[in-house]
């Protein structure tokens, strides 16, 4: 969820908390799915925080989404995705490597790490059509388009993965509470160790800033901080301390928590049972925020509904199995509970939601 939307996230939490003393007596809903990406939307587009279950929870399901125009010419994520995983801060431990080649770290109790590698390195293995719900959607069309038809440049494939390079920084210990600003900085910070200090070299790049256990980025896990991820851009002045100056160009980063700190209500055992289903909510959440990142890469310049949700807000638990629904997608790497999204070009250009379409060249 783009940081902007945490702002407004707030304001319609606090009318809610004041609707009346039924809804505070209710059960605690904010730990329910679907808190976890602010009621399946982005509120700064003036959605509002909705419990799973709670009313106006599925209602961005009904609009198709469109191109936003993009924010300094970036719209979408055009060519091969390169997702750089950065896991930020001392408190990640010891690095060592298993048998697989994955990095290991003595401060990731869950495997949260392991996990995150073989998820973006399995993306456009196997032959998956998860990533093809993407491929639909373009930029280079008119603002407002609903459609790419034969016009713009298409959402690419990410054939043989797309992991592009893991770093521990530990230079420092990760904040307890880092703001959107810190979470930006890190990621510039990762593109230069990355070697990529031009604006060309960060176009399809993305920053996934890993936080260790026990800590709160941007609040999570806390009271006012009931979600499991967003996705932003360093130049976004809303965030929490400012933008964030680069000077390797627009730099696309994922503020991605110890998502198994908040266990079911980040979607631990949401498809699959007992030890299977740990960690089925960090491949969802991961999963979540890739896609949104790649169709909305310079928030809200790529596409969006109505509403302001993207692509994975539109489905995010919205139950298991069938055409749309959570499930597990196998890669080359291994089997993941993945969540769908949404597809404009579903049962006639009705749109709905997917968990797999053909790629679209």
């Amino acid at each position: 969820m783009n940081r902007q939307s945490r702002i407004k996230a707030l304001t319609g939490l606090t009318s809610l908390m004041l609707a009346g003393a039924a809804f505070a007596a209710a059960p605690a809903q904010a730990n329910q799915p679907g808190d976890e990406f602010a009621g399946n939307s982005h509120p700064y587009r003036h959605g509002v925080v909705n419990a799973k279950g709670q009313a106006g929870s599925a209602r961005t399901r009904t609009s198709n989404l469109k191109f936003g125009g993009g924010v300094d010419g970036i719209g979408v994520t055009t060519g091969p995705q390169k997702v750089y995983l950065v896991f930020m801060g001392t408190q990640w431990g010891t690095q060592g490597t298993d048998a697989n080649g994955y990095t290991t770290l003595s401060g990731d109790p869950m495997g949260v790490g392991v996990r995150a590698q073989q998820l973006f390195k399995g993306l456009g293995t196997n032959g998956e059509t998860w990533s093809g719900v993407m491929t639909q959607y373009c930029e280079g069309v008119a603002k407002g388009a609903g459609t790419c038809g034969t016009a713009g440049t298409h959402v690419g494939y990410p054939t043989g993965g797309a992991l592009a390079g893991i770093w521990v920084d530990e230079s420092a210990a990760a904040p307890g509470q880092a703001t959107g600003n810190q979470l930006a900085a890190e990621a510039i910070k990762a593109a230069g160790h990355f070697g990529n200090t031009t604006a060309a070299s960060n176009r399809d790049a993305q920053y996934v800033v890993l936080s260790p256990t026990g800590t709160h980025p941007d609040g999570f896990n806390t009271s006012t901080g009931q979600f499991c991820a967003w996705h932003d851009w360093n130049g976004d002045t809303t965030l929490s301390g400012g933008a964030a100056s680069s000077p390797y160009g627009d730099v696309a980063f994922t503020n991605d928590p110890y998502v198994t700190d908040m266990g079911t209500s980040c979607g631990q055992n949401y498809v699959n049972a007992g030890s299977a289903g740990t960690l089925d909510g960090v491949t969802m959440v991961f999963g979540h925020e890739y896609a949104e990142t790649i169709t909305d890469q310079n928030p809200a310049g790529g596409w969006t509904d109505s509403s302001g949700s993207e692509n994975a807000d539109k489905c995010a638990w919205k139950g298991t199995g069938g055409v749309g629904g959570s499930q597990n997608v196998t890669f080359a790497t291994g089997s993941f509970a993945m969540q769908g999204t949404w597809a404009n070009d579903y049962n006639g250009g009705a749109g709905g939601c997917e968990i797999s379409h053909p790629i679209v060249p």
